[in-house]
């Protein structure tokens, strides 16, 4: 067992380059929260969170500033970390059940918000979570990726993909000339969010609309370009709702729309089209319907898969790396497979979700894995960001047309994971209690 001796957290606000819009809102900073754990044993480890208020709960994001929302998913992580103050676990999973409801009941306290989404809660808990996982390896001398990993899962993600796709996220914001920048780097799957609200008047005819107008714009931009890393030899479309869409027939009506302009074929994903409450069957859909914010768990990957989901977003990085292995488990052993989307990660926790992408099998239609990442369209200071990761410079954190390129140095070295952060470290000197 490893018992916690102590405990500590602080938080940088990092502002973005512009508004970034999604979920019909835009966020202008992302506050990283960082947990330190020490053990009784003298070990100690450092984990990293993103909150991500409008993701987790938009609920919480429109009622209040923009500030207080992320007061309050902080004030969960303060509440659970007090809890892990002399608690023992075996295993960072163990740890993990231990803290999830008594942080969602905390956080409906803190909100007010009796609905509150538990995602809300799981975004709070992610550096707690990655801290603990750290400090399980430097405890069981398992300080590789593989081996921290236990046993029941290590098959399951044993595929080794050589090269990831990097999916560049295309906001609502986005003009057309910064939509060809990204084509003409060499990127073949973008990500498009979908779901804007153009008169910020909750009328989903217009929603609809501009969808539609959006999806026609970018695919006259993308229709004529080749790469060699899909099926098709073409660009393809991972189209993002979050559950924007009210109704089954208002979603065919855009999908049509996608029909009639030929870019039907090339939406290899549609996320989360409906709130996570609507649940609605999907098997109508002409395309692969992935579940991302509705899943916080294996009972809710299961209740997805029966209704027509055929993948599932893997999130480490927002939802915990605990609950992605459940999740990943259950999905793969029904053999629907799933992906590693991104959170605006900092360049650190990007290689903590680049280790999960890089042993997932390709999604159909690709040669090669994908992972969404936005970090570096949206922070301001993304380069000296970069440098607080331990191997902030290596060849597997850049891109090149596109594709990170991994080798065996990445699997080697776990990503940097398991590195020390000098500035990390010297931001909770100040705070170790």
């Amino acid at each position: 067992m490893i018992k916690i001796a102590q405990a500590a957290l602080a938080v940088e606000k990092e502002p973005l380059l512009h508004p970034f819009g999604f979920k019909g809102g835009s966020l202008s900073e992302l506050w990283q929260t960082v947990v330190g754990l020490q053990s009784e044993s003298g070990h100690t480890a450092i984990g990293l969170g993103i909150q991500s208020v409008l993701w987790s709960d938009p609920g919480v994001f429109f009622s209040a500033a923009e500030q207080t929302g992320n007061e309050h998913m902080l004030a969960i992580t303060h509440h659970a970390l007090a809890q892990t103050r002399g608690a023992a676990f075996s295993t960072p999973l163990e740890l993990s059940h231990s803290l999830r409801a008594s942080a969602l009941a905390y956080g409906r306290e803190v909100t007010g918000r009796a609905e509150l989404r538990e995602t809300f809660a799981l975004n709070a808990l992610v550096p707690l979570d990655h801290a603990a996982w750290l400090l399980y390896a430097r405890e069981t001398g398992r300080e590789h990726y593989d081996a921290m990993l236990p046993e029941t899962y290590r098959e399951l993600l044993s595929y080794r993909n050589a090269e990831l796709g990097l999916t560049p996220v295309v906001g609502y914001g986005q003009s057309l000339d910064e939509i060809r920048g990204l084509l003409d780097q060499g990127y073949f799957v973008l990500k498009i969010k979908i779901g804007s609200d153009p008169d910020k008047d909750g009328d989903p005819d217009k929603m609809l609309a501009w969808d539609m107008q959006r999806l026609t714009e970018i695919h006259a931009l993308a229709a004529e370009r080749t790469t060699l890393y899909t099926d098709s030899g073409r660009v393809l479309y991972y189209l993002d709702a979050n559950g924007r869409y009210d109704t089954m027939d208002r979603l065919l009506r855009f999908l049509d729309h996608a029909d009639s302009i030929g870019a039907l074929a090339r939406i290899v994903l549609l996320e989360e089209p409906f709130p996570e409450e609507n649940k609605t069957p999907v098997h109508a859909a002409p395309v692969r319907v992935t579940a991302d914010e509705s899943v916080h768990g294996v009972e809710d990957a299961l209740e997805r898969i029966a209704l027509g989901y055929r993948a599932i977003t893997l999130k480490p990085i927002a939802k915990t790396l605990s609950v992605a292995l459940e999740v990943a488990q259950a999905a793969l052993t029904r053999g629907v497979p799933c992906l590693c989307a991104d959170l605006t990660v900092n360049p650190w926790m990007l290689d903590w979700n680049k280790n999960l992408a890089a042993r997932l099998a390709p999604l159909p239609g690709l040669k090669v894995g994908i992972l969404e990442s936005n970090g570096h369209q949206n922070y301001a200071h993304w380069e000296r960001m970069q440098g607080y990761h331990p191997e902030g410079w290596a060849p597997w954190t850049q891109s090149a047309g596109g594709v990170y390129t991994l080798g065996d140095d990445f699997y080697a070295r776990s990503g940097g994971s398991f590195g020390r952060s000098p500035h990390y470290e010297a931001v909770l000197a100040e705070v170790w209690s």
